[in-house]
């Protein structure tokens, strides 16, 4: 039996869905380990504690909209049988890249609403980790999405 090769509807959406399902699991990252267990800063660090801890129930609730929003959306792909396995994890990686790549360029040098680690002598070594930590789940966004553009048969999960 010959398979159809996967409509660009289907790919664009299992691409976007799982996109928004990666800056959910980002936030959620930089959430619990960076602003909860190690404490290293909050989202926005230039005001009273107060209004830090205010400031990370503000991400934390995006996160949540981001994830369960997120899984609704792919469940209801799945269902129609539409999931394409490389486009999805592609997404998905993109989608925690550029969240990373976002937060650690405008979040922390253009707008300077907090930086990765306060109370360290040489912060551009922690800037560097976080930047170059987003441009590597980009590429690896990028490389499996160039993998789901020369697959020509339907991957579905």
């Amino acid at each position: 039996m010959n398979q159809q090769p996967p409509s660009a509807q289907a790919a664009s959406r299992s691409f976007r869905v799982a996109f928004l399902i990666g800056v959910g699991i980002m936030a959620a990252i930089d959430e619990i380990v960076f602003h909860q267990l190690l404490a290293w800063h909050h989202f926005y660090d230039r005001a009273t504690p107060e209004w830090a801890l205010f400031s990370d129930g503000l991400l934390h609730a995006a996160e949540l909209l981001a994830l369960v929003s997120g899984f609704f959306l792919l469940s209801d792909i799945r269902r129609q049988n539409q999931l394409l396995k490389y486009w999805a994890w592609a997404g998905f990686f993109m989608g925690m890249g550029a969240f990373q790549l976002f937060d650690g360029i405008v979040d922390h040098k253009l707008l300077k609403l907090h930086q990765v680690r306060y109370g360290v002598e040489n912060l551009l070594w922690y800037d560097i980790g976080w930047n170059a930590f987003g441009v590597l789940l980009l590429l690896l966004g990028w490389s499996l999405r160039l993998k789901a553009k020369r697959t020509d048969r339907t991957h579905t999960l």
